[in-house]
């Protein structure tokens, strides 16, 4: 994001990188290692500051959350990250099917005028 969009409106991107490792691995009650692990199997890519440090945005940090809790019920981490990616493709699958069923019955409901 460029350095003159003033910082509310920062704030408010979910994909505004904010948050430092430290703080995303203190608010997510894990360490820095789980976020480098969740990050060596691709679940998600922080970016990175000037200084060369991962920074997280709340969307990523609702990914680790997600990850979290999953290990935390016995599921390995690299597994947790395969059902995590994979529940993401689901919801976009639906999502496009969705929107398919909507322009179908639009246009069965508004059929294109025939050749004259």
């Amino acid at each position: 994001m460029e350095a003159d969009t003033p910082l509310s409106d920062r704030l408010d991107d979910d994909d505004y990188p904010a948050y430092t490792m430290g703080r995303a691995a203190e608010m997510l009650g894990t360490t820095p290692g789980f976020l480098r692990a969740i990050g060596e199997a691709r679940l998600i890519t922080p970016l990175r500051s000037e200084g060369g440090h991962r920074r997280y945005s709340r969307y990523q940090l609702r990914i680790a959350a997600r990850a979290r809790e999953l290990v935390d019920r016995g599921t390995p981490i690299e597994a947790a990250c395969r059902i995590i990616i994979l529940e993401d493709q689901l919801e976009e699958a639906q999502r496009i099917n969705a929107e398919y069923r909507r322009a179908a019955k639009t246009a069965s409901e508004h059929p294109a005028p025939g050749p004259s």
